[in-house]
């Protein structure tokens, strides 16, 4: 199969348009057919399974599982101010920022998809760097798409014991 690199073309953002513009009537059949708790299950696991691999691909892609290279491989998903971010620390121990503006909680409910857009986005956090580094803990207590005023990620290297 051909590499994606769509990503690095158009950016997250509009990537995440082209997707939800078509899933979104698929979404609706698919509820139509398997009920609506069905669908989001069906579609949360497709989300979280792709994120890893994508995860899998950027550590291939860095030949490296540091958390100083995984956020140096975030640009298209900041790309056109998709987030506004605050960045508190970054190192290969350590990457938190929290990000002040989400402009795809905004594209989601901009597509009345508002419902979805943890599922079609905040989702794909954690298995990113699941399958990014085995190594790493991802933490967040709070999204803008859940009505917070901020989302803080904290993703950090397993301590040793």
């Amino acid at each position: 199969m051909k590499a994606d690199t769509l990503n690095e073309t158009v950016g997250v953002l509009t990537r995440r348009e082209i997707e939800a513009r078509i899933l979104k009537p698929f979404f609706e059949a698919v509820s139509t057919e398997l009920g609506q708790e069905k669908a989001e299950a069906l579609l949360k696991d497709v989300v979280i399974n792709e994120a890893k691999t994508i995860g899998a691909n950027m550590k291939k892609a860095a030949n490296d599982d540091g958390l100083e290279s995984f956020a140096a491989q975030w640009e298209p998903g900041f790309r056109g101010g998709a987030l506004e971010i605050d960045e508190l620390e970054r190192s290969d121990e350590a990457w938190r920022f929290n990000v002040t503006r989400c402009k795809y909680a905004e594209l989601y409910a901009s597509l009345g998809l508002r419902e979805l857009g943890a599922t079609l986005s905040c989702n794909r956090d954690a298995a990113l760097i699941e399958g990014y580094s085995d190594d790493v803990v991802f933490e967040r207590t709070q999204t803008l798409m859940e009505g917070a005023a901020f989302c803080d990620f904290h993703y950090r290297k397993k301590t040793r014991d």
